[in-house]
């Protein structure tokens, strides 16, 4: 046994084989390095085009925040699958044709398998293709709510208010409300108690209104304005003031009216309920 394998050793060409493996070697270093560099060129135009944005801009500031991490990733993962491909041609001389007819086959077989991420890519898509959401936007999808960090892939990745991120497949998200397209509503109720006067509380809501739409009429569409009394309850009157304000721009309102007209009710003697408790909607 010794012998035979000494005889399968002598039989080895080692200058050739050394050489070959240099040779692979090598090879292997500078499509490593050209990929490297395609990469990071790539990259580096992509951040200029779309987050710099030093050239002609052809696209919103969200759109390019929403985009340039999802090319970001299909640029890492092309350039991989080309470098393995390159590699198995030229290094272990694998015909990737037929690699590639053979992995198409066993993807149609595994397909049935892998439905939840065909699913997830393909909701991708149609989330970026139908533009429901960008990056930068507040939206609730399904039980989930917060800020959209990055639209991958796969995935999509909120951060909440409490700084929790979740990353929800694309694929399982069937219903978004997103608050940041067109003017938002601030909606504020006020309760008052029936032995006070109801006019009088009224017109002081409208100075705090008209006040409020002056200093944010920057944040405003449709300054803020006194519904009157929506409810009787069991021992206050319920007033409503609404207010129109630019995306993200209505919780802030909704707390400065409370405010104001809180101080407003105590610096004219109308009283509030000891127990009062405010409609919120906050995030």
């Amino acid at each position: 046994m010794s012998n035979w394998f000494a005889g399968q050793l002598s039989g080895i060409d080692w200058n050739t084989l050394g050489l070959n493996l240099v040779k692979s070697t090598w090879y292997i270093l500078k499509v490593l390095i050209l990929a490297r560099l395609s990469y990071i060129v790539i990259i580096y135009f992509l951040r200029r085009l779309l987050v710099q944005r030093t050239g002609k801009i052809l696209i919103n500031e969200r759109k390019a925040n929403t985009l340039f991490p999802l090319l970001r990733s299909i640029t890492f993962y092309v350039i991989t699958f080309t470098f393995i491909l390159s590699i198995l041609k030229n290094v272990f001389s694998i015909e990737t044709g037929t690699l590639l007819a053979s992995a198409s086959v066993l993807g149609v077989a595994l397909g049935f398998g892998a439905q939840s991420f065909i699913k997830d890519i393909i909701g991708g898509f149609f989330i970026l293709f139908e533009d429901q959401y960008a990056v930068g936007e507040y939206i609730k999808a399904g039980e989930f709510s917060g800020t959209v960090e990055e639209i991958g892939i796969r995935a999509t990745r909120l951060r909440d208010w409490s700084g929790e991120l979740h990353i929800i497949p694309n694929g399982s998200i069937t219903a978004v409300t997103n608050f940041n397209r067109g003017k938002m509503r601030a909606l504020v109720d006020i309760h008052l108690p029936y032995d006070e006067d109801i006019d009088h509380a009224m017109e002081v809501m409208h100075k705090v209104c008209d006040e409020v739409a002056g200093e944010y009429k920057d944040k405003i569409v449709d300054k803020p304005s006194v519904q009157g009394v929506i409810q009787f309850g069991e021992h206050n009157a319920v007033l409503r003031v609404i207010a129109y304000t630019k995306p993200n721009e209505q919780w802030e309102l909704e707390r400065e009216l409370r405010r104001r007209v809180h101080k407003a009710f105590l610096n004219e003697g109308i009283r509030i309920p000891q127990a009062y408790t405010f409609k919120l909607h906050e995030k």
